[in-house]
């Protein structure tokens, strides 16, 4: 995991290291920029795989090619088996395969990766860039004069460059032909199995998924909220795994803690939790903002818990597994249970996941790399996600014999006995309502602005789309953090922009 800059039409070492210089927690442990007459690339390294040898950038064997990247690749191994004969590896690092395929492949190499990645490759002549299918990994460009530049986070661009936008996910680059869409979320239309069917691939399909991501040449570790999601994870990850540390953060007495402690002492985990207080959420909030690079009051909240877990968990390990994903995946919202038409819901949970790059993703993103830890999304692979598209949405909200409305329900039961029964069929409380941020919040808020001043400031900066007092003060306090908050505030992404809502059939009968 890392953070990568570059400017392409001119050289410009100054601006590269300005930009890598707002990317330093991104990747503390070393440095690297080279030049053509064309283009400059910078990179930020947070070393997961060859610590010593995978520094950045990596260059092909006679050193006209340069590549930056942020990411893992993890089918690299198979990758590098294929490339093997053809050309002579100088690291171990897995992205050196990108810097290879692409010298066989050209754009074509990014049919070929299995991953989370941001990545930029250069001649001089030609400029190529790419991210990931489902973009776990950021990426932005802009505008500056008449060069093009891009870095991994939006801060790196506040007041360097102008009509800054985020780089699509599933899409190429190439500095001749444009923008190229080359992959899509995976789309399938549900299909009739059995109960039995669905449990059993469900159950192979993530466990191939997490242990691809158990590669690592630093210690790894897991979030672990108490929920259904992450406690799935860590229980597969530590099956395979001599000893694995998870992390928890909560209020006093709060649900996320209580459960997490029940599920380190069930899968026998190295448990860390901390116990966070009123002042300090309050003291840490503009910093938490500021590295989140958004108002959005639904991302804010669930950003707290998130920046304070990160953090905890870099004292021990710099990988980190996160339960990310299932939500949309499975149906595990509360709004999931007001549709009565699965194919609505299907539609919705498609949706949803498609959105992700620039909501709960990004929050992922930010705050473990906040922190320099790289998170990593099992939930996400193209495997799982085509997958879950060919689940019926039946079976993800169920309502059971009594009448209840089960989410994520074929989730709980493919997994009901990797783990204690009270935490499979736990209620779903999203990460700030466990962690019990959610209910202070709104009260914090008011600390740095008092209701009235709130509605003004809402009412003069309505065209960003403030919805309420709260998250007015969130807009505040990522203005305030930026000499140039526009370039953060034209890529701010909504978590409820564009859903599909089906109200109950009680109301639409009424």
């Amino acid at each position: 995991m890392c953070g990568i800059t570059a400017v392409w039409g001119k050289d410009d070492q100054n601006l590269t290291r300005l930009m890598m210089n707002r990317l330093i927690h991104r990747g503390p442990d070393a440095e690297g920029m080279t030049s053509f007459s064309n283009a400059t690339l910078g990179h930020r390294r947070l070393s997961i795989m060859d610590p010593e040898g995978g520094c950045q950038p990596l260059f092909n064997e006679s050193k006209d090619i340069a590549m930056i990247a942020n990411g893992e690749f993890y089918n690299f191994s198979q990758l590098k088996d294929e490339l093997s004969g053809v050309h002579t590896f100088s690291t171990s690092s897995d992205s050196e395969v990108a810097l290879h395929l692409y010298e066989d492949a050209n754009h074509g190499m990014v049919n070929f990766l299995d991953g989370m990645f941001a990545f930029i490759l250069t001649d001089g002549m030609d400029f190529f860039a790419a991210r990931d299918t489902v973009g776990i990994k950021p990426l932005y460009y802009g505008d500056s004069g008449d060069r093009i530049v891009f870095a991994s986070e939006l801060k790196a661009l506040s007041g360097r460059a102008g009509n800054v936008r985020e780089f699509p996910p599933g899409t190429y680059f190439h500095s001749g032909t444009g923008f190229h869409k080359y992959r899509d979320i995976p789309k399938a239309e549900p299909e009739e199995r059995s109960v039995e069917d669905w449990c059993r691939v469900i159950r192979e399909t993530l466990e191939r998924s997490v242990g691809k991501r158990l590669m690592s040449d630093v210690p790894l570790g897991a979030f672990l909220s108490g929920g259904l999601d992450s406690s799935i994870i860590a229980a597969i990850a530590r099956a395979h795994m001599s000893e694995l540390h998870t992390f928890s953060v909560g209020l006093e007495g709060s649900a996320d803690l209580e459960a997490a402690r029940r599920v380190a002492e069930h899968i026998d985990s190295i448990h860390h939790e901390y116990v966070l207080s009123l002042d300090e959420i309050k003291r840490t909030l503009p910093d938490i903002v500021f590295s989140l690079e958004s108002f959005d009051q639904d991302l804010v909240r669930s950003a707290v818990p998130c920046h304070f877990v990160s953090r905890l968990a870099s004292a021990h390990v710099k990988v980190i597994l996160t339960g990310e994903g299932a939500d949309e995946l499975f149906g595990g919202y509360a709004y999931h249970k007001d549709f009565d038409d699965t194919m609505p819901l299907h539609e919705e949970l498609y949706r949803s996941v498609a959105s992700l790059h620039n909501i709960n993703l990004q929050r992922v993103d930010r705050l473990t790399m906040a922190h320099a830890i790289e998170g990593r999304v099992p939930f996400l692979d193209l495997d799982m996600i085509e997958l879950g598209q060919r689940i019926p949405a039946k079976l993800k909200i169920y309502t059971d014999s009594k009448g209840k409305r089960v989410e994520k329900w074929v989730l709980r039961k493919a997994f009901e006995d990797l783990l204690p029964q009270e935490i499979v069929w736990r209620e779903k409380q999203q990460f700030d309502e466990g962690s019990g941020t959610s209910d202070v919040l709104a009260d914090i808020s008011k600390d740095f602005m008092d209701p009235e001043a709130a509605n003004g400031y809402a009412a003069i900066h309505v065209q960003d789309g403030i919805r309420n007092r709260e998250e007015g003060v969130y807009h505040k306090l990522l203005c305030e953090a930026y000499a140039d908050p526009s370039v953060v505030l034209d890529n701010v992404g909504r978590w409820q922009a564009d859903r599909i809502y089906e109200r109950p059939a009680d109301v639409r009968s009424g």
